[in-house]
């Protein structure tokens, strides 16, 4: 029998959908007039302030005047990336149905590292769908949904440690690397995400066994180069063990050899890792397809559904081909976890014997929402429409005399940068194009920043809204123009 008061933090059904109503209000006011509002708004100091020092409350407080203040104190004032002119970083805005399905996923609140409840077996299905979108075989394989690529990187990396070891001839999980084995050497580009270093630097590699090989004019890995750095590893006595490839760098989009760093992988007996958290979903765009060539040859990858499918965060994806040696990684059954030890056909292994973490969100619910909604041609044809405004961006920029593309243009990511005609001083090029940067967030009709492309400073612009179209692009062009001309007078 329900109690007829319930104690905090619960609530009686009218209240809670009072409340439910009011919440979505809030949701559905701030999706609808996105578009509206600028699309940086930094905090006022006074309310920075005011939310830095809350005090916590003695009493409980009404629920209704804790939705209000979070309707109407902290969701005004978002990071941005929910608007279609937000090109900063490779954030998507949430798509609405996954926004609910998140909040049925809480709802139920179970951990999805096992036990007995629906979302584990919807995981499978998931994770299936996932590896399917992007070539990837599933017979034996092992999919999880985790906090996001770094993360999903780090797991990765951790059975490629384990697998390396073991080949070696010792139990990293028993012996560590402080055994007296030769240290165990990782190889990737200058490209690499920076998750990848503090994965190497987590796992005890250390940065000093992490070769960040330079990458060509192109921006993609040099095999060649790769293969030397090996070899010399080798001949010191090191231990190679793994080779790390780009499927969609976040500085430019660009994708590796990854069929060549595979054929390395496998000529060296390695362990081949695909960092595809931004771009590996852009194998369904025909016109970049045959780039991803490899991929499905990868011992492992990791994904970001958070990224390029408009899931809502926290939500990255790690597939891994050989999920007996994921398992051998990871696994540890405490006694009051027995039930893990006993899985049948149709109740699979938990979660827990394939990750580091225990307790995980359930979210595969989020991720079966889009994909659901959107099926394989819905995804597929978005992400084409990202990759062509970016190629429009390019083909914009260079066709004025007072800009220029900066790499080249793969997925949806295009560096650039504003160029009067006739100045050839990098120094003031590049003072000038980080004062346009601060002018366009400062005005908020765009938000976008820089990075460093070949050690010179560029504007980037990564494409990733799903309304965004060739409007956006003459929007940003224009922008950009202005403020360069304004700037450099």
């Amino acid at each position: 029998m329900r109690r007829a008061r319930p104690a905090a933090p619960g609530l009686d059904r009218a209240t809670f959908e009072a409340l439910g109503a009011r919440a979505l209000d809030f949701i559905a006011d701030h999706l609808d007039q996105i578009d509206a509002r600028p699309v940086n708004r930094p905090l006022p100091r006074d309310l920075r302030q005011q939310l830095l020092e809350q005090a916590l409350p003695e009493a409980g407080e009404d629920p209704a005047a804790i939705l209000d203040f979070l309707g109407t104190t902290v969701m005004p004032w978002p990071m941005g990336n929910g608007h279609p002119r937000f090109y900063a970083w490779v954030n998507s805005p949430p798509a609405p149905l996954a926004i609910l399905a998140d909040a049925m996923a809480m709802t139920v609140n179970p951990s999805s590292d096992g036990a007995e409840h629906a979302g584990r077996f919807l995981l499978k299905s998931v994770t299936r769908w996932l590896a399917e979108l992007i070539g990837y075989p599933t017979e034996g394989a092992m999919g999880l949904l985790v906090g996001g690529g770094t993360m999903a990187n780090l797991t990765a990396l951790g059975v490629a440690r384990y697998a390396a070891a073991q080949r070696a001839g010792w139990d990293v999980r028993a012996k560590g690397l402080q055994g007296g084995a030769p240290p165990l050497v990782f190889y990737a580009s200058d490209e690499a995400h920076s998750c990848i270093r503090k994965s190497i630097e987590m796992l005890g590699i250390g940065t000093d066994n992490l070769r960040l090989v330079p990458a060509g004019d192109d921006y993609r890995a040099s095999v060649p180069a790769i293969a030397r750095a090996i070899a010399e590893d080798r001949a010191a006595g090191r231990l190679p063990a793994c080779v790390i490839g780009n499927a969609g760098t976040v500085n430019t989009g660009a994708i590796d050899p990854l069929d060549a760093l595979a054929d390395l992988a496998a000529a060296e007996g390695l362990w081949f890792h695909v960092d595809g958290a931004y771009g590996a979903f852009g194998r369904l765009d025909p016109s970049v397809a045959a780039l991803y060539a490899g991929l499905e040859r990868a011992d492992s990858v990791a994904l970001d559904p958070h990224k390029w499918l408009h899931v809502p965060i926290e939500c990255g994806a790690v597939l891994v081909r050989d999920a007996e040696m994921q398992r051998a990684t990871y696994s540890l059954v405490p006694p009051y976890l027995d039930a893990a030890k006993a899985p049948d056909p149709d109740n699979p292994r938990w979660t827990i014997e394939y990750a580091f973490t225990l307790t995980s969100q359930m979210r595969a619910l989020k991720v079966f929402a889009v994909l659901r909604h959107m099926g394989r041609r819905g995804v597929a044809a978005m992400i084409a429409s990202h990759n062509a405004l970016a190629r429009d961006l390019a083909q914009r920029i260079g066709a004025r005399n007072d800009m220029e593309v900066m790499a080249p243009v793969t997925i949806s990511a295009v560096g650039f940068r504003y160029r009067p005609p006739g100045v050839t001083d990098e120094a003031a090029i590049e003072a000038l194009n980080a004062r346009i940067v601060q002018a366009l967030n400062d005005e908020g009709e765009v938000f976008i920043l820089t990075t460093r492309l070949k050690g010179r400073l560029a504007i980037r612009a990564c494409i990733m809204h799903h309304d965004n179209d060739a409007n956006d692009m003459a929007h940003l062009i224009a922008r950009v123009a202005h403020w360069g001309r304004t700037l450099a007078d």
